[in-house]
């Protein structure tokens, strides 16, 4: 036994077949089938990181659910009161505080005010009026934060420390300070030039939405600025922005081509969530009398005006503060799916 396990000891390992120095032969050459082919295909296809984004996107349920939502709401808000019979300030006779009824009397889905005015078309405009300062201020804060904030990064130095101690400075300044001091400030001379204008629009959501609209453009860019000042200072230092100022280009052309591109998928994430966070404030705000005046209506205002007869009428706050979670909660899954879909270590 001894001898045979020697032996077997001392085999020569079995010699191994490299793939490099097997001989091909015409018999071996097989021609590829037909689903051969087409899985090659498919498994060349090449993508872009936009096309690979929106695959990820459509995949998560909760986020296209988010978005129908959305979609749903904006509908509700732009092209409902075209088709209601009643206008957001018309006082109607006779159907003052009415429950939610429908017949062939009465046509009022969410109930009446106390001074008859139809609810239904009234959160329909004060759900317009919350979306179009979410996605206005929204789109103040992004333009002014990002400029800023590629400006920053990119300069670094004493430009860099200068520029960031403003910012930390204007993040100290109490928000809803602000807005009253310009409430205050700026009622009389802004409500003349209205008047002067023959500004109608302007006038009638008052000059406390203005306010909010300032405020917004000077104070709610910093924490933006300091996002995209990051993601400045991380793609600076890389080869094709070396190359770019070996080739001669100037600081503003790398930012607008190279840098500022680079950083759009985290851009567009945060002001995803940016939204839901302008339409909270200005719903607070108008909840404490300082957003848009009388009659023209707000969620938040809505929800302060139902105040007085919650517990007659229940549902005049119900209905707006549901409006205002429903557009908060798609906002931010929608936001959350967005970040899944533009993060290249999500990818799968």
């Amino acid at each position: 036994m001894e001898n045979e396990e020697k032996k077997q000891s001392v085999l020569p390992p079995k010699p191994v077949l490299d793939p490099f120095r097997v001989k091909l032969t015409p018999e071996m050459m097989i021609p590829a089938t037909k689903e051969e082919r087409e899985q090659l295909i498919m498994m060349r296809e090449s993508t872009t990181y936009w096309k690979d984004a929106m695959r990820r996107f459509k995949a998560n349920k909760v986020a296209m659910f988010s978005l129908g939502i959305i979609i749903l709401i904006v509908i509700f808000a732009f092209i409902g009161p075209i088709l209601m019979p009643y206008t957001y300030d018309q006082q109607i006779r006779g159907h003052e505080r009415l429950a939610p009824v429908i017949n062939s009397e009465f046509f009022h889905p969410f109930g009446t005010d106390n001074l008859g005015r139809d609810l239904c078309v009234r959160v329909m405009i004060g759900t317009r009026i919350s979306l179009v300062i979410g996605v206005v201020s929204t789109l103040f804060i992004v333009v002014i934060g990002v400029l800023y904030g590629a400006i920053s990064g990119f300069c670094g130095g004493m430009v860099d420390i200068i520029m960031m101690r403003i910012c930390e400075i204007i993040y100290s300044i109490p928000t809803v300070l602000i807005i009253i001091l310009l409430n205050i400030v700026l009622k009389e001379p802004m409500q003349r030039f209205f008047d002067a204008g023959n500004l109608a629009a302007l006038s009638s959501v008052g000059t406390g939405l203005i306010c909010i609209f300032v405020t917004f453009a000077l104070l709610y860019w910093v924490s933006m600025a300091r996002m995209v000042r990051g993601e400045i200072l991380a793609l600076k230092n890389s080869e094709y922005v070396n190359a770019s100022l070996a080739l001669g280009a100037t600081g503003g052309w790398i930012i607008r081509k190279h840098l500022v591109p680079n950083c759009i998928g985290t851009v567009v994430v945060t002001t995803t969530f940016q939204i839901p966070s302008s339409i909270f404030t200005e719903s607070f705000l108008s909840f404490i009398g300082l957003g848009v005046s009388a009659p023209m209506a707000s969620l938040g205002s809505l929800v302060n005006d139902a105040l007085n007869g919650f517990q007659t009428a229940p549902y005049r706050l119900f209905i707006p503060a549901l409006v205002l979670a429903l557009i908060i909660l798609a906002m931010n899954q929608l936001g959350d799916g967005l970040r899944d879909a533009l993060d290249p270590k999500m990818k799968t």
